[in-house]
C-alpha cells in the first residue's frame, strides 16, 4: 500500500493493518521528513486517544492529516506504532 499526497509518496508498506476501513502503516514505513507535530487529539472509545501529525509536502500543509495511537487500548494493540491518513491522502495498492 502507498499513502500519496501532493503527488508525493508519504508512506509505503506491504504490511499495513486495516481497521475500520483505514490502512495503518508501520511508523518505519512513513517518511518522517513530511510529518509535522500537531497538538490536535481525539478520543476513540475502543482505540484510545489519537494524536495527529500535519503533512508538509512541497511547501503545502495538510493540517492533521495523519493520526496514530501512542498508547492504544488493549483491543487496539495491533495499531501500536502505526500511522493512518485522511484529508485527501490517497491510500492505494
Amino acid at each position: 500500500m502507498k499513502a500519496i499526497w501532493n503527488d508525493t509518496v508519504i508512506a509505503q508498506s506491504d504490511d499495513t493493518v486495516l481497521v475500520e476501513g483505514n490502512h495503518y502503516f508501520p511508523r518505519s514505513a512513513v517518511n518522517p521528513a513530511f510529518l509535522q507535530f500537531s497538538n490536535h487529539k481525539t478520543m476513540c472509545a475502543w482505540k484510545g486517544q489519537a494524536s495527529y501529525y500535519s503533512l508538509l509536502v512541497n511547501g503545502d500543509m495538510n493540517v492533521d492529516a495523519a493520526w496514530y495511537y501512542p498508547e492504544p487500548k488493549p483491543e487496539a494493540q495491533s495499531i501500536r506504532d502505526h500511522i493512518a491518513f485522511w484529508k485527501g491522502v490517497k491510500v492505494t495498492p
